[in-house]
């Protein structure tokens, strides 16, 4: 499953974005969008995970919770299209 999580705060890093996840099941990914330009983070990202049950579990556990004093969101993401 391929999951959105958004309000990051900007020093996250990948590492802590895979940790946060790992709590809740095995992490294949985990990407933070960088600004092209600024080269900053655009205070959103995605985890994928390959066990439904863990990551809807991980989204349940996760979505408001604080990390880095910042409420996450955290959902399903939608295809692109």
């Amino acid at each position: 499953m391929n999951i959105y999580v958004g309000n990051l705060s900007y020093d996250m890093s990948e590492e802590d974005l895979r940790n946060s996840f790992e709590d809740h099941g095995t992490v294949d990914s985990a990407k933070i969008i960088m600004d092209r330009e600024s080269g900053r983070s655009k205070g959103f990202g995605f985890v994928e995970m390959p066990d439904a049950t863990e990551a809807a579990a991980a989204i349940q556990e996760l979505n408001e919770a604080m990390v880095n004093g910042r409420p996450l969101r955290v959902n399903e993401a939608k295809p692109r299209r």
